[in-house]
């Protein structure tokens, strides 16, 4: 299966695992809960999934990778304890508490958070000295002498043995107590990641039309040659800061993180005709409206491959735009709780509003570390309520220098200060509504009712960002050309059932 779908399936695991009955008690004790293993290719996200599962049911997560760790960190330290039995003393082998289950415990306490999953990726490459205490904790959910607190469940990953010369191959009897899920590297799904981590327009471009250079491993003459995800997504930042900089991204740039030779000449000779287009079709002026003929013709001749190109310059930087609204009216909607109990406290001359800014703020603050604590918290969610804060605090600086701080005058200038940002996101949408316009014109005109609208079309209604905008907001061409292009298909399917009945 692919990520998206692991991360379901474990999401809805966890959720299962957490139910509990009328008297507190979990619905699947505790020991019947059995140990996540997700076995998948190197840096296709699992570890990014845990986050994103943490954060969405709102629990804490802590993350160990295994390699790291002796059979001492793992188990605790042994000391000598005196025990008595009956009448007699003995001196008894003790353990000092597992630091994996202590940094569980530092997590419940820091944040308050009670219930999570702990992580442990790379379970199937521990040491050797480790490796019969690792199979003891699967089975049996204890470190030395230590238990996982309840309320924690365990999900674990690792490598298949073709990808690591270290792993070791769990035997029936372990296996059979993991909940085994396999996840394949998929760029489909990747590419909606892509567009929420901001990769450089050029890789996925790249990608889109090559996707078997996704995910790549083979054996060549030279040794090991590999391709992962997560090596795409480390050469976009580079690549961004490159572009930054005015620094040149040549083949020894891209070799640092792409390691197979083949794709590192044709991704290098892709990025080079990439930064062309850029220059030759001039993509904010197609999106600002200056439409010119040179333009149109020049993509109606182009190859199908630079089409997609211009496509994916296109999309990318609406696309970008539009999440960027998204984000916005999010926190603003965050942002409106608080100021409604600035609002009621308002009518009340007698109260500080600047104070109850401050402490909303104080407070918001304390929210964000505790969940940050616990790793429950995206970094979306940790950027919308860090806007909230620097709102609040901002005005409350201005009504303590102003010294407005009470009544109803204080609240004039808070909700001058919101509705203005308010106004300044309803221009973006006009603005972004125009240029949406504009890309369907340039399109409708360069490429009539071709596959590349149906492409436009469908990356649209595919990305998490815009089918939500377009749903919001509306977008007349989207509609228009969704409704054309059904009918078309309808028309296709019709005629290609008719073929099979041999009537035409």
């Amino acid at each position: 299966m692919n990520i998206n779908r692991a991360k379901e399936d474990i999401k809805n695991t966890v959720k299962i695992y957490l139910k509990k009955d009328e008297f507190g008690d979990y619905r699947i004790p505790v020991e019947r809960q059995r140990p996540v293993f997700l076995l998948g290719a190197p840096g296709i996200g699992k570890t990014a999934i845990m986050e994103q599962i943490a954060a969405e049911l709102n629990i804490a997560l802590v993350s160990y990778s295994m390699t790291h760790h002796t059979r001492q960190s793992a188990l605790g330290l042994p000391f000598i304890k005196e025990k008595s039995y009956g009448d007699m003393k003995y001196d008894v082998s003790e353990y000092t508490m597992s630091e994996i289950i202590a940094s569980i415990y530092e997590t419940m306490e820091k944040s308050g958070v009670k219930e999570g999953i702990l992580f442990l990726d790379e379970i199937n490459c521990v040491s050797e000295t480790l490796a019969p205490s690792m199979l003891q904790f699967l089975q049996y959910k204890v470190f030395g002498k230590h238990k996982v607190p309840d309320g924690w469940v365990i999900v674990t990953a690792g490598n298949p043995p073709m990808y690591n010369k270290s792993v070791r191959e769990f035997d029936v009897v372990t296996m059979d107590r993991l909940k085994v899920i396999e996840v394949e590297a998929d760029y489909a799904t990747w590419k909606q990641y892509a567009l929420d981590r901001n990769i450089n327009p050029a890789i996925t471009s790249f990608l889109e039309l090559k996707k078997e250079f996704f995910y790549h491993m083979e054996t060549t003459a030279k040794g090991r040659s590999y391709i992962t995800a997560r090596g795409w997504e480390d050469l976009s930042e580079i690549i961004t800061l490159y572009e930054e900089e005015g620094l040149t991204v040549d083949e020894t740039v891209v070799d640092q993180y792409i390691r197979n030779d083949n794709v590192i000449k044709e991704f290098c000779a892709y990025y080079d005709l990439y930064q062309k287009y850029k220059h030759d079709y001039k993509v904010d002026e197609i999106l600002s409206g200056n439409i010119t003929d040179i333009a149109i013709e020049k993509a109606k001749k182009a190859s199908f491959d630079e089409r997609l190109s211009l496509l994916g310059m296109l999309l990318d930087k609406v696309q970008a735009e539009i999440k960027d609204v998204i984000n916005t009216s999010d926190y603003l909607t965050e942002l409106m709780t608080p100021l409604k109990a600035v609002k009621v406290a308002a009518a009340d001359n007698g109260k500080n509003i600047a104070e109850i800014l401050k402490l909303q703020a104080e407070a918001k603050e304390k929210m964000i570390n505790n969940m940050s604590s616990a790793n429950a918290l995206t970094k979306q969610d940790k950027l919308k309520n860090k806007r909230v804060i620097r709102f609040m605090t901002d005005l409350y600086k201005e009504l303590v220098a102003k010294d407005k701080t009470f009544g109803s005058e204080a609240f004039d200038i808070v909700k001058a200060r919101f509705d203005a940002q308010v106004d300044e996101m309803k221009q973006a949408v006009a603005v972004l509504s125009d240029r949406l316009h504009n890309m369907f014109e340039f399109a409708g005109l360069a490429f009539a009712d071709g596959n590349e609208m149906l492409i436009l079309v469908t990356e649209l209604t595919a990305g998490k960002y815009s089918s939500r905008y377009i749903s919001t907001y509306g977008c007349e061409d989207y509609h228009k050309y969704n409704k054309l292009l059904m009918i078309s298909e309808r028309q296709n399917d019709m005629k290609e059932s008719i073929k099979q009945l041999d009537l035409l």
